[in-house]
């Protein structure tokens, strides 16, 4: 069986642009200064708006805990900074959570899901259908966009909440949202 971008990729790449575009854009207005990110395909159009921007630190990680002590750091320094990751990574970053909430420090991320609408790979369910629960039993406040419509007023919502109020605040980017991965391999 395939899975064809059509069926399960209900937004384009000209959509994935604009809500990368407009988020890049708040994170100039609001002063968000570190993006700290482990690639990944969800947050593509954005990394590389962050990227291409010699005013903004960008920072590849090797995992997602460290974006959390990064992020430490930044507020320490007077920066404001924000994750980028997958859902698949929230697991690495249960026990780090807890370092913004004990500090009293501000907390952004931004995190594609997985294990959601028509996702193949059953490795990525468990964490995919656990990431909101994970996070709120770790403290943090957490945001979702279902649609493109959605995304920039959460996240403008999240960066107020997480920088005026000193609390850490995850957006949630649903998997219909940004698109299933495709499978490519044979039929069966």
């Amino acid at each position: 069986m395939r899975i064809t971008d059509e069926s399960l990729a209900p937004h384009s790449q000209e959509h994935a642009q604009e809500w990368a575009e407009g988020v890049y854009e708040l994170f100039k207005a609001h002063h968000v200064e570190l993006i700290s990110f482990v690639p990944d395909g969800g947050h593509k159009h954005l990394i590389e708006y962050c990227q291409s921007d010699p005013a903004l630190g960008t920072v590849a990680l090797t995992t997602e805990e460290e974006g959390i002590a990064l992020a430490a750091g930044a507020f320490l320094g007077g920066k404001r900074s924000a994750l980028l990751m997958q859902s698949s990574g929230v697991g690495n970053c249960i026990n780090m959570l807890s370092l913004p909430r004990v500090c009293n420090m501000p907390f952004l991320a931004l995190v594609t899901m997985r294990g959601e609408w028509g996702e193949f790979n059953p490795w990525q369910v468990p964490m995919g259908q656990g990431t909101p629960m994970i996070l709120e039993a770790s403290g943090v406040i957490v945001y979702r966009a279902n649609s493109v419509e959605e995304v920039c007023p959460t996240v403008e919502a999240a960066i107020l909440l997480a920088f005026q109020s000193r609390r850490s605040v995850v957006v949630l980017l649903s998997q219909k949202l940004i698109g299933a991965k495709n499978f490519t391999g044979g039929d069966k």
